[in-house]
């Protein structure tokens, strides 16, 4: 479990085919001290894709994504050089800044646009219409694994604010409309929707 709270911003440094079919093996840059550290079999969050990191040096980590991940996610459209959220899974004891993630991706959204707000940038997303249920004023969503509050919901539309130091500290420094990004719903709305359903 995460959540959303990004402690590093990542690059890829290299892709490799891994086995027979169209899974990746991938090498991220790391600035986190430790990195060599982390135990193999480790789960790191990988711009909201819980991965597993199967090797690891002094300043980096390498992963593998299944296909089914780089199908159903942003990853499948990374190269060397792309920018990557990063946080380290929730110990018990931690502060839980943002919200419960579980790193699993529910689809992808769209960025639509990105306005200044006085001292923030309002974004705003399209999430693809059987998700848009889940997303209501005020809720939690993580977006390319930041986690954050929706301001306003327009049909599959939906709108956040970033304070600079979000857009520092993370991919969002990076982002430009058009760019896809992964999305998580929040697990609370995605059990409300489920009771509602079987009743």
């Amino acid at each position: 479990m995460f959540t959303g709270i990004v402690t590093g911003l990542g690059s890829v440094r290299e892709i490799s085919p891994s086995g027979s079919g169209r899974d990746m093996r991938l090498v991220i840059s790391s600035p986190w001290h430790e990195t060599a550290a982390i135990p193999v079999g480790a789960s790191i969050a990988c711009s909201g894709c819980c991965l597993t990191a199967i090797e690891l040096g002094a300043d980096w980590f390498a992963v593998n994504a299944s296909d089914e991940t780089l199908s159903k996610t942003t990853l499948g459209a990374w190269r060397v050089g792309a920018r990557c959220n990063l946080e380290r899974p929730l110990k018990v004891g931690d502060e839980l800044g943002g919200h419960i993630v579980s790193g699993h991706i529910d689809g992808v959204g769209e960025v639509l646009s990105a306005e200044p707000v006085n001292g923030s940038v309002r974004w705003t997303f399209r999430v693809p219409e059987p998700l848009a249920r889940f997303i209501a004023p005020k809720g939690s969503v993580a977006i390319d694994g930041v986690s954050l509050t929706v301001n306003e919901v327009r049909g599959p539309d939906f709108s956040v604010n970033i304070i600079p130091h979000t857009a520092a500290v993370t991919t969002f420094g990076f982002l430009r409309p058009g760019d896809p990004v992964n999305i998580e719903i929040d697990t609370v709305a995605r059990y409300v929707a489920r009771l509602s359903e079987y009743k």
